[in-house]
């Protein structure tokens, strides 16, 4: 008999609360199930089929049968039970075309919006409370500027073929490793961290990987293909799945036809290599923010507009990306291609309009 390796111990007077932070399950225990579970945990050999708390202790996932096997974390134990309790969204339906999505995330809305929101903090309005700013530059067709405000989030996506320059400038300026920086060095700079990339590192790791899901982009097989900044490259790693990619990212179906897609995973191992503490794991959420918002404005540059989640199927995603039980985890998705600009899908607003009296 074995203790569940994913189980993380709350102590509630009178009792403790068991969370399996999996199965996202918990179960509370009184002194009785305590004392009993101490002892198994102390020697699972203990283990007594006519013990009833024992068999009570199985059926409930707390003890298993065979060992299971966790993935190859390192020391941080913290950032592990955060990352694991926080895999697979737990979901009682997932939606299996467009319009099932559009009508569970109207009624998700409308469940939320029948509370009032937070209020916001009252403005000042003391005479010294504002700093009035200048008025913004008018930006020029191809400035850094006119790419932030048209940046926008999209969920309607034509399917048009994206060329593969596209696609290498994409992956170059927002995950590469930049040539035009190689000179940007200094002695200070340990051996083997010199590379650069456009956006910013923690402790300048390059912790952050990119792992490209194409459905139609020109001179380039479907597929999913690992991009290697170094040598600027792609290598194969599956082809698409049987299923739409919106099965893979929380039902989200407006994207089935999205022609081009980046999961952004960590290299838990490096960030463990340097920095010895749990907070490390905030790094790497911030650097997939960078990653992500930088290959938004080079994707709205090149013409296209992008749409961007975090929900998604943690297993199948690290199925599909050959990351089963890696210290390398997906963290965020995000897409680009030709659109017709439409924040929502089509098959929301129709129902947007059904509502309306």
């Amino acid at each position: 008999m074995y203790i569940n390796p994913y189980l993380f111990i709350l102590p509630r007077t009178p009792g403790q609360i068991v969370w399996n932070y999996k199965d996202h399950t918990q179960h509370e225990l009184d002194f009785e199930y305590s004392s009993r579970l101490a002892q198994l945990i102390h020697n699972p050999d203990l283990y007594d089929d006519n013990n009833t708390i024992d068999t009570q202790l199985l059926n409930a996932g707390i003890l298993t049968s065979s060992k299971i096997s966790a993935p190859v974390w390192g020391w941080d134990e913290l950032s592990r039970i955060y990352h694991i309790g926080t895999r697979n969204i737990p979901c009682e339906y997932i939606p299996r075309n467009i319009q099932e999505w559009s009508r569970q995330y109207l009624e998700h809305c409308n469940t939320v919006l029948a509370t009032p929101p937070p209020t916001d903090v009252p403005l000042e309005t003391g005479p010294n409370a504002l700093v009035a700013l200048p008025e913004p530059l008018a930006p020029n067709d191809d400035s850094l500027l006119n790419s932030l405000i048209r940046r926008k989030t999209c969920r309607s996506f034509t399917g048009a073929a994206v060329p593969l320059e596209d696609v290498a400038t994409l992956l170059y300026l927002s995950l590469g490793y930049l040539q035009e920086r190689e000179a940007d060095r200094d002695d200070s700079i340990a051996d083997g961290l010199g590379a650069r990339r456009s956006s910013p590192s923690g402790g300048g790791l390059n912790a952050c990987t990119g792992y490209v899901l194409v459905q139609s982009v020109e001179g380039l097989a479907p597929g999913v293909y690992a991009y290697h900044p170094a040598e600027h490259t792609l290598s194969f790693i599956n082809p698409l799945p049987d299923t739409a990619p919106g099965h893979l990212l929380g039902g989200q179906h407006f994207i089935n036809n999205l022609p081009l897609g980046l999961f952004i995973s960590a290299r838990f191992d490096r960030l463990w290599w340097k920095y010895p503490h749990s907070r490390a794991y905030r790094m790497a959420l911030i650097e997939a923010g960078h990653l992500s918002q930088t290959f938004q404005l080079v994707a709205t540059a090149l013409g296209m507009n992008t749409w961007l989640t975090g929900a998604f199927s943690d297993d199948q995603v690290e199925t599909l990306l050959k990351l089963e039980n890696s210290a390398e985890q997906p963290l965020f998705f995000v897409g680009c291609g030709e659109s017709d600009g439409q924040a929502m899908c089509q098959e929301m607003r129709d129902l947007l309009r059904e509502a309306q009296p």
